[in-house]
Parts: C-alpha cells; sequence; structure tokens
C-alpha cells in the first residue's frame, strides 16, 4: 500500500515543509519508513523531523 505522509523537517533555524509517498504495509511502517528516507537522505536526527499527516493513496 502506498502512503502520503507530510510533515516537516529542521533546515538550519527554520523549519521547512515536506511531503513524500512511501511504500508500506501500515500506517506506523510509513511513519518509520518516511523517518528513515528523509532522515539518510537529509542527514538529519528523528528529533528534527516532525509528522503531520498521514494519508492512504487509493489505488486500483
Amino acid at each position: 500500500m502506498e502512503y502520503q505522509v507530510t510533515g516537516e523537517i529542521k533546515i538550519g533555524n527554520e523549519w521547512q515543509p515536506y511531503k513524500k509517498t512511501v511504500d508500506a504495509p501500515n500506517e506506523s511502517g510509513a511513519a518509520e519508513r518516511f523517518l528513515t528516507l528523509v532522515g539518510s537522505k537529509h542527514r538529519l536526527k528523528r528529533t528534527y523531523i516532525r509528522i503531520q499527516g498521514i494519508q492512504k493513496i487509493d489505488g486500483e
């Protein structure tokens, strides 16, 4: 299943909005995948990443 995760990441002294679509079996898996991917890409600790919402994307 695909989920769209929205949140914010801290770059410098500012929080920037961030949106990513991830493949996961459930919402908690989507949150974990989001934290892993964004943290790895931007070299951020999890304390600098905030998740604001997770929505399931309906597929065919």
